[in-house]
């Protein structure tokens, strides 16, 4: 089980299909569109220590021997993509684009191997969340590899449009994790061993894995207002 960001039900992923996690990380969304989809998924990051944990991950899943489709898991920048013209029909870009200094190329590329009609699916820090964080801690945002900018996700929709994509649908996800890294912020120095920033990871990983009514009912409620991240659908013409 783990948290995905994006919704495969808006992605309707059909068999056959070919689908490209830009900047998978360690196969998170990769792995589940394997494992619903009798398609074609490819993992790309630029960090081979991830993607090694990745195709560690795949392999402790039980796959029918006669399922259709795979699960690769490719080094690569998503600056040039080593794909040729409209090579997919999905591509998934969740929580990268923050940490990327020039991301215009990123979305170039993007739309470049998307085939006519394709859907790209993007997530990134919602702002109000995102700038909090920046206030409580310097670290948070200054580490190596941490986030470049906020996004406000109107000026990114806007952006993904002018290169002439259409907008589809957007929603939220994850407002439970926000007060962990308000916490994770505001105690940065000694987070490892401060016993709310501990207590309250252990309440993620609990829920992450009975899943129970009343913490996802809460969780669904409150992301229109706190989510962590803002996710937002579009199509290519």
């Amino acid at each position: 089980m783990s948290l995905e960001t994006i919704d495969f039900d808006r992605l309707n992923i059909r068999p056959g299909d070919r689908l490209l996690d830009l900047g998978c990380g360690e196969g998170r969304h990769s792995i589940s569109a394997y494992l619903l989809a009798d398609a074609d998924i490819v993992g790309l990051d630029l960090g081979m220590q991830d993607l090694q944990t990745a195709r560690s991950r795949l392999q402790d899943f039980s796959v029918d021997a006669n399922k259709a489709g795979y699960c690769a898991f490719i080094q690569g920048t998503g600056h040039t993509l080593p794909f040729a013209d409209n090579s997919f029909d999905h591509v998934i870009c969740s929580e990268v684009l923050e940490h990327i200094p020039e991301y215009a190329s990123f979305l170039q590329e993007i739309q470049r191997v998307l085939k006519p009609g394709g859907l790209f699916a993007v997530s990134v820090p919602r702002f109000f969340p995102e700038w909090v964080c920046w206030k409580l801690s310097d670290a948070y945002h200054a580490m190596e590899g941490g986030h470049m900018r906020i996004f406000r996700a109107t000026q990114l929709k806007q952006r993904i449009q002018s290169m002439g994509l259409t907008f589809l649908s957007r929603h939220w996800a994850h407002s439970l994790h926000v007060p962990y890294w308000w916490l994770k912020c505001l105690f940065w120095d000694s987070a490892d061993d401060n016993f709310l920033v501990r207590g309250y990871h252990r309440m993620l990983v609990w829920d992450l894995m009975q899943r129970p009514w009343l913490t996802q009912t809460l969780d669904r409620l409150l992301n229109p207002v706190l989510g962590k991240s803002v996710v937002m659908y579009f199509r290519q013409p």
